[in-house]
């Protein structure tokens, strides 16, 4: 069964420096029929504006996942860890018993458009961590990539919850099958572009929940990014 989630009915906030998707509840939009799906519990499309960006805030008992798209973005947390991330690299941030950080658009002139997720951990009160790799397009190309994985499987990023991401890139032409375990749960999120999913037109921003289905059908239509998540 698949239930699509439109783009344009998530929540929306523009802050001026920031322009913000919620897919899920979050902040000062709350739609109880949107919570989160499985230990999934948010994804954000955020633009933020060149020079700006997240003042230092604390995070605790959530497995964050950043995604960009275009751009790039300065991250530093009271591990002691800075870094740039930019396009094609996935960072993961488990802020366990708690953590500070800040996020900035590295640049003073052009936007930063990014992916910011959230999983809900399999145990609270885990030692802080961070992680962050990058995948190239050719990993992607036709086909899904893992980048996230409880025990880092194929040099995927290690998260601490019983979910798999995956990323992928089609073109027109391009298609796969991919299976879901049974028993297990899948949520599709088109970052950018269109892709068809069991044989629907999906565009930028569009999500899709699926439950009792034994593989997802993934195709090019015109050109598009995607994220799968295998969930418990």
């Amino acid at each position: 069964m698949m239930i699509l989630r439109p783009s344009d009915e998530r929540g929306h906030a523009n802050h001026g420096w920031l322009d913000t998707y919620h897919t899920f509840s979050f902040a000062d939009y709350y739609d109880p029929g949107h919570m989160g799906f499985r230990s999934l519990r948010v994804i954000n499309e955020d633009r933020v504006s060149p020079g700006r960006g997240f003042g230092t805030h604390p995070h605790r008992d959530m497995e964050i996942v950043t995604y960009v798209l275009e751009g790039a973005l300065v991250h530093k947390d009271s591990m002691g860890t800075g870094s740039v991330i930019s396009p094609g690299e996935v960072q993961r941030m488990s802020a366990g018993t708690g953590v500070t950080h800040s996020e900035m658009n590295a640049s003073k002139t052009e936007p930063v458009h990014l992916l910011q997720i959230w999983l809900l951990p399999r145990a609270q009160n885990i030692t802080p961590s961070y992680e962050q790799k990058a995948f190239s397009r050719e990993e992607k190309d036709g086909r899904l990539r893992l980048v996230a994985s409880p025990n880092g499987q194929d040099g995927s990023v290690t998260i601490h919850t019983d979910a798999r991401l995956y990323a992928g890139i089609f073109e027109d032409g391009q298609r796969i099958e991919h299976p879901i375990p049974e028993g297990r749960y899948a949520w599709v999120h088109v970052a950018r572009g269109r892709v068809r999913v069991q044989g629907r037109e999906l565009r930028a921003g569009d999500g899709a929940a699926f439950r009792e289905e034994p593989a997802l059908t993934l195709e090019g239509a015109g050109g598009g990014e995607i994220l799968v998540f295998d969930l418990a």
